[in-house]
């Protein structure tokens, strides 16, 4: 009998310092909580809440009527106030004009001779058109105008038969 006292007693020992330890350490966590929620209510405040903008106690009373009004003689006439009624046209077309003075380096980008043949019916491309691309190209102490010509090829056989006709660019770097 003395055994099971003795391990009762040693259980309820047991047993209050493991509750007196969980209170503790619910405390602990408590303490933990109320202290986060502080923090999460501050940064709160600080992000949405009113600034520190500090107003005068005369400021307070803002004045109901415009006091230059109240002073104005009313016999004397307001200026009249011209308005602008046209706006005037931008000038388009500047670059070139600016550009045009300075040095220009052309490079050509042609499609080799076999690569000029029509994928649908086998003929000659011609060129159709270029396409220029301007690029300012600045070396201090010198600025260049490099202008990028790609030609474009198509089918006159295509053309005049109403077929699809295609397309071909000369390939050039981006």
């Amino acid at each position: 009998m003395k055994t099971t006292e003795t391990t009762s007693r040693r259980t309820t020992e047991e047993l209050e310092e493991r509750v007196s330890s969980l209170e503790k350490q619910n405390a602990e966590l408590t303490a933990k909580i109320k202290w986060f929620e502080e923090q999460f209510r501050l940064s709160k405040q600080r992000q949405f809440g009113t600034s520190s903008e500090k107003t005068n106690a005369d400021q307070l009373e803002l004045p109901l009527f415009n006091e230059a009004e109240i002073s104005a003689d009313p016999t004397i006439e307001e200026p009249t106030v011209e308005t602008i009624t046209y706006k005037r046209k931008k000038t388009k077309g500047q670059r070139d004009i600016k550009l045009e003075n300075l040095p220009k380096e052309i490079i050509e980008y042609r499609l080799p001779e076999e690569d000029q043949v029509c994928s649908c019916c086998n003929g000659n491309l011609h060129e159709m058109s270029t396409e220029i691309r301007r690029e300012l190209k600045v070396i201090p102490a010198e600025v260049k105008v490099i202008e990028h010509v790609q030609l474009v090829y198509s089918c006159r056989h295509c053309g005049r038969k109403n077929i699809e006709t295609p397309i071909v660019k000369a390939s050039m770097p981006k």
